[in-house]
């Protein structure tokens, strides 16, 4: 066998061979839902990320001092991470002093909440929908999940790269590697992100009814979240644009995974 042969083969044995090996490393399965997920972060390394951004944050925004609201969002999301998989987990509830209409939760179990979100929220069922999302995106371990992603899109874009300008088509490598970020950003990574959301919203419907909210409160906080955006002009982004679902998708997929949850609901006390 000629030595070109044995290099034709060794550029393709080995790449095949390292992509078995980061799959056989770094394959995970994503609770409740099932899904086969690639992340190459261990849930140690991602907990002490979201550790040290947590307190960089409460350094940096202000904590609420509404005795209310923090008492409120202590009380559902206990109740939530009493029902969550996330283990080793050291839950912390803070309530961050902003107009905004968001929240979140790290891995490690440290949640955030906007106090602008609260009034969409309206009682503890609608804030018990949105914690149990933010919640599943720790479970899930999105985190990690998005920064393998983004590690392999890099990673295979310096190849590409690489091996374009060894080749006669290397004048046109600024034009290539202009045209694959875009297109990795719509063909990849935003549709990923799309998908995690969709994944958060069922797991974390599951968790709201294992809590012992009624589920069906997860479709009216996203019908009053739609409105919200729509008097803020937040749906006018192209779809195929956007990191989340449309507000109506968000809603439509809701009310399809309502029975399962509603199996698993039983009013709390």
């Amino acid at each position: 066998m000629s030595n070109r042969s044995l290099a034709s083969r060794a550029r393709l044995w080995v790449p095949a061979t390292l992509t078995g090996l980061i799959l056989a490393m770094g394959c995970n399965t994503v609770p409740e839902t099932g899904r086969q997920q690639l992340n190459l972060f261990s849930p140690q390394e991602e907990q002490q990320l979201g550790l040290t951004a947590f307190e960089s944050m409460k350094k940096d925004v202000p904590i609420s001092k509404d005795s209310a609201a923090k008492a409120q969002v202590e009380r559902v999301g206990k109740r939530i991470a009493a029902v969550a998989a996330l283990p080793n987990a050291q839950w912390e509830f803070v309530v961050f002093e902003s107009p905004e209409a968001n929240a979140f939760c790290l891995p490690g179990g440290k949640v955030g909440v906007y106090s602008g979100i609260l009034p969409i929220c309206k009682d503890d069922a609608g804030l018990a929908a949105v914690i149990g999302h933010e919640v599943a995106h720790a479970v899930a371990r999105h985190g990690g999940e998005r920064m393998t992603t983004a590690a392999g899109i890099n990673a295979i874009g310096q190849l590409g790269g690489a091996y374009m300008g060894q080749t006669q088509y290397a004048k046109y490598l600024p034009l290539a590697t202009q045209a694959y970020g875009v297109g990795a950003q719509l063909g990849v990574a935003l549709p990923h992100s799309r998908s995690q959301e969709s994944e958060a919203d069922e797991i974390g419907l599951v968790y709201m009814a294992r809590a012992g909210y009624d589920p069906r409160a997860a479709v009216g906080f996203w019908e009053r979240f739609a409105t919200y955006n729509a008097s803020r002009d937040g749906s006018s982004t192209a779809w195929f644009l956007r990191t989340h679902p449309t507000d109506a998708d968000r809603i439509a997929r809701l009310k399809e995974l309502l029975p399962r949850a509603e199996a698993q609901y039983k009013p709390a006390p």
